[in-house]
């Protein structure tokens, strides 16, 4: 009977409730505390990297040095169609000699194919160091062989095809003499490059060494403990260690 008699009563006081709570104003929104700021000291800038400039000795536009290129290809173009002129097998001479003669020709014309490989792929980049390198290598290779061949030829076949292989060698020559300095801005520039970057580094290891050697913990020394291994044999005891105290008798009365 009580239950019955309260429940009406919530009923009717419910709705003015829910009104009173509805009806309080919202409270106002904080401002969110503005974040604290962090002071950064800047740290020492790094030395700037020496840059490589586009001129100085030896320096040498794309277009000069495709026109060397062109240059060597055309003493090696005239040279292989020279060669071409030679008929050894006319000559009058011994077998051995001539066997000579044919291995340092065959190897002339090798040498040739291999420069002519070195100076295409130089020839498309003109800016690598190695592959003008190797087309420098590849002519000096070719020249003292040329010079035997040449004499050998004057001599054997015609004296004016030995001159115009004279001519060609001299114009191979000459085109790898103008090529020389730009490989020596090549070198000299790369050196610089790798002495930057080594000077970089140098100077980054040492800044992180200086900010990590405050963060460095001192060593804490650790109690030295024997390790008790399974199996280790321990010391078997004597008689004496079981012997009753003393004024005790061991003797049954």
């Amino acid at each position: 009977m009580r239950f019955q008699t309260i429940l009406p009563g919530l009923l009717l006081f419910s709705p003015a409730l829910l009104v009173g709570q509805t009806q309080q104003p919202a409270s106002a929104p904080q401002t969110p505390a503005a974040p604290e700021t962090e002071t950064v000291t800047a740290t020492q800038a790094l030395p700037p990297a020496k840059s490589t400039q586009l001129s100085g000795e030896g320096f040498m536009e794309p277009a000069q040095v495709k026109d060397l290129l062109h240059r060597l290809w055309l003493a090696g173009y005239r040279i292989t169609d020279l060669l071409t002129e030679v008929h050894p097998e006319r000559w009058k001479m011994a077998d051995s000699t001539r066997a000579s003669f044919q291995e340092s020709f065959d190897a002339l014309r090798t040498q040739l194919a291999a420069l002519e490989s070195w100076r295409g792929q130089f020839d498309d980049r003109p800016d690598s160091m190695y592959l003008g390198y190797m087309t420098h290598a590849s002519v000096d290779a070719i020249l003292p062989r040329l010079d035997g061949v040449t004499r050998i030829i004057s001599q054997r076949e015609n004296s004016s095809l030995g001159a115009q292989f004279s001519q060609a060698g001299n114009q191979l020559f000459d085109a790898q003499q103008a090529l020389q300095p730009f490989l020596v801005y090549l070198l000299r520039n790369q050196d610089e490059l790798l002495y930057a970057a080594q000077s970089n580094m140098a100077a980054c290891e040492h800044q992180l060494s200086q900010a990590k050697r405050s963060e460095t913990e001192r060593a804490t020394p650790m109690k030295t403990v024997v390790p008790d291994f399974k199996g280790r044999r321990r010391p078997k005891t004597t008689p004496s260690s079981t012997a009753p105290p003393k004024g005790q008798s061991s003797q049954k009365k």
